[in-house]
């Protein structure tokens, strides 16, 4: 074990000496793994670490998702009465563009997401996304025109495209294996809640004028908090040690598993950082080079769970059940709340059944509800069936997304991304997400219009089945397993 000491020595000075013969080098790492089991969930010698070290950082960091949830929704509700209130009642392409705008920033803000969060770390990233929430909240409920809306949805949208990517990697990198699915899970639980909060908050709108703009401002507070307490937080440990900052990288540890677990979460560390160099990930590495397949898996589920249509269901589900002759206050609320349940579902399984079991489960069910959803307005339907129908299957529709297609995409590409590449493949993935959501966003109320509810439902369950078909052949199981051995075999896999 002198070896080992004699490398966290040089650690410790913040400088790693990577001129140590390899196979000597390799061999001082795997004592040291020996000597202590790293917290996968498997490792018998020290147990695994208690959980409560990381929660109080993961809860801080779900504000994000949060905000995420609130600002999804905070339109659904009040899209009406603010059309009125601003001039432009009646036209669907500004409507869609007051959903969708915000959309096209989070795009912006996505594309920015890996070069934020690598250049100033995840604290600092997480901070800089609250501000043009608070600022673009801000500009929407004082506006009196729709100009100013959409400049107020455009800022939001940017804070919202740098929370998702800096959220699945803070979490992922402070959280012990085996508990990292469910904390994963727990993010969308305050998705959930964000836009159950946002619907509760938007019921009066109709009746009384103007409330659309207290739904904009209550927005400011949880993102007021997030930038507060952010700052009693630890930094992630995995970028501390990239960026050579290994004294500090090893203090997180003790916070965040206890002193037992230290060495040998160096000791990983170490051990996956071998064979990388100090430099910033290029795009081109991520295109061309042997982490393509990381991004073409990450960047076709989210693709594919954009187009599934789960997006439209929370932007316009007020306009669908109105169609459909159901109050929509109620309805929305049952939205919520399926969607809240289903988060529930997928916190306490996800560790246990694993991410491809839930993703196929989940894609399977959705495929199915969407079925019952265009039965609802053909002719066999009754008027009774109808409402059951279409109701029903879009409950079903949302729970079956948040057991597994909402929370494990996020997850399972921070967990399958090398450690140095983790931020802008995010980054490059998320960006794919936000471009196929803007035009779900923007085109869902015309093609509605001319497609029907019946094509339009058997379009978005097309895309379900061939989810299922992907999640089968190309996605693998991450349960219990630490980023380290993660990567590794990944690389080794496509080598």
């Amino acid at each position: 074990m002198d070896s080992v000491r004699r490398t966290y020595t040089i650690m410790r000075g913040r400088h790693i000496d990577k001129r140590v013969p390899s196979k000597e080098f390799l061999s001082s790492l795997d004592k040291a793994e020996t000597a202590v089991r790293l917290p996968t969930g498997t490792g018998k010698d020290n147990g695994n670490p208690s959980w409560k070290r990381s929660l109080p950082h993961v809860l801080v960091a779900s504000l994000t998702s949060l905000l995420f949830g609130y600002h999804l929704g905070v339109v659904n509700e009040t899209l009406e009465s603010i059309s009125i209130d601003l001039g432009f009642s009646g036209n669907t392409i500004a409507e869609g563009l007051v959903v969708s705008t915000c959309l096209g920033g989070a795009f912006i803000g996505s594309l920015f997401s890996g070069l934020v969060t690598d250049g100033v770390g995840r604290r600092r990233a997480f901070q800089l996304s609250a501000l043009p929430m608070i600022v673009g909240a801000s500009v929407s409920a004082s506006t009196e025109s729709l100009e100013g809306m959409l400049l107020g949805r455009f800022l939001v949208g940017i804070g919202m495209g740098i929370g998702p990517s800096v959220t699945a990697l803070y979490v992922t990198e402070v959280s012990p294996a085996y508990v990292r699915g469910t904390y994963g899970s727990s993010t969308q639980i305050a998705t959930c809640i964000g836009l159950l909060g946002s619907l509760f908050a938007g019921i009066p709108a109709k009746d009384n004028f103007g409330w659309w703009r207290i739904c904009f401002w209550i927005s400011i507070v949880p993102a007021a908090v997030l930038a507060v307490f952010m700052e009693l937080c630890v930094e992630s440990p995995q970028w501390l040690f990239k960026r050579g900052r290994a004294a500090e990288a090893e203090a997180v540890f003790e916070k965040l598993l206890g002193g037992a677990y230290v060495k040998a979460a160096m000791a990983e560390l170490m051990k996956s950082d071998r064979g990388d160099d100090a430099d910033s990930a290029k795009l081109s590495e991520l295109l061309f080079g042997r982490s393509f397949r990381v991004v073409f898996i990450g960047s076709t589920l989210f693709a594919l769970q954009q187009l599934s249509g789960i997006n439209a269901v929370f932007y316009f589900s007020s306009t669908v059940f109105k169609k459909a002759g159901v109050p929509s206050a109620s309805a929305n609320i049952c939205v919520g709340v399926c969607n809240l349940l289903g988060s529930t579902v997928a916190v306490v399984l996800m560790d246990k059944l694993g991410r491809k079991v839930l993703l196929i489960g989940s894609f399977a069910g959705m495929a199915v509800s969407l079925g019952l959803q265009a039965m609802a307005y053909t002719s066999l339907s009754s008027p009774f069936g109808t409402l059951f129908l279409s109701v029903g299957g879009m409950l079903l529709f949302v729970l079956s997304f948040a057991t597994g297609a909402g929370p494990v995409p996020s997850l399972l590409l921070s967990e399958i991304c090398p450690g140095r590449l983790r931020a802008t493949a995010l980054a490059v993935c998320l960006a794919v997400h936000w471009v196929i959501n803007f035009f779900v966003g923007l085109l869902f109320l015309r093609m509605l219009e001319q497609l029907g509810s019946v094509l339009l439902n058997a379009i978005f369950g097309f895309f379900c089945v061939v989810a299922v078909i992907f999640v089968q052949k190309n996605v693998i199981e991450t349960k219990g397993k630490s980023l380290q051995e993660i990567e590794i075999s990944l690389l080794s896999s496509t080598q």
